[in-house]
């Protein structure tokens, strides 16, 4: 991946979501505006029940907006169909989730191929060479044979991880990535995404966890629904290692 941080990457303008049950409406988000470069990684805090997790399904292309206007790596992610969208989201979006979200009965090699399976644009030996790839780059290209139940929750966010990176998406989005990992297994799943980072991956990442949202290169809190805070960190990921 090269870094070009000039490139804008993702553009959401006025952004509002509006869920509605019965006769209520919640607004989780409202007027949101916000500009991702390629290359940068992103922190995304705040309280629970702020609207970072919508906002993240929003970067996502898992939940669409009541209104404003969404550019994701130059295509407009607002007027997709559905079949669209899920393109799009496998090709250009990796996903890092708190509970790993790996199948059992699938192997570390089978579960990181799974969503490249999808795109009719690459051969099985394209397939097996970007997941040997991914796995290389976490290191666990040694438990390739070996089934979720067989591992650490680490060494799980690590496959996890390798699933997202492995059709070379414009972006990571990681929710909690390390909140359901101990303090040293989550200090090396954040040196990870230090270390893929510094290789040029753009990273966005939803965390409770102020010593993982120091890792980010820019910070972006959330409070009831709006952007409240948005700010460079002196720190560079890279230098934290």
């Amino acid at each position: 991946m090269t870094t070009n941080n000039n490139e804008i990457l993702v553009n959401l303008k006025d952004i509002k979501k509006v869920f509605f049950t019965d006769d209520v409406e919640t607004h989780a988000l409202n007027e949101i505006n916000l500009q991702l470069r390629k290359g940068e990684f992103i922190s995304i805090t705040g309280p629970s029940g702020c609207g970072k997790s919508t906002l993240l399904s929003l970067l996502g292309l898992l939940d669409t907006s009541t209104s404003g206007t969404y550019e994701l790596a130059g295509h407009n992610a607002i007027d997709l169909d559905r079949d669209e969208r899920a393109r799009i989201r496998n090709k250009e979006i990796g996903f890092v989730f708190q509970a790993f979200n790996l199948i059992s009965d699938m192997t570390v090699a089978e579960n990181v191929e799974l969503p490249l399976t999808y795109r009719s644009d690459l051969s099985k030996e394209e397939r097996q060479q970007m997941v040997q790839e991914a796995l290389n780059k976490v290191d666990m290209s040694h438990r390739a044979n070996h089934y979720p139940s067989q591992l650490s929750g680490g060494q799980q966010q690590r496959v996890a991880i390798a699933r997202a990176i492995s059709g070379k998406p414009s972006i990571i989005l990681a929710d909690e990535p390390t909140g359901n990992l101990d303090s040293k297994n989550a200090q090396s799943v954040m040196s990870l995404l230090d270390e893929l980072h510094a290789d040029g991956a753009t990273i966005c990442m939803v965390t409770h966890d102020p010593k993982s949202a120091a890792r980010a290169q820019r910070s972006i809190e959330v409070f009831d629904g709006k952007i409240v805070s948005d700010q460079s960190t002196e720190q560079t990921p890279a230098l934290a290692l």
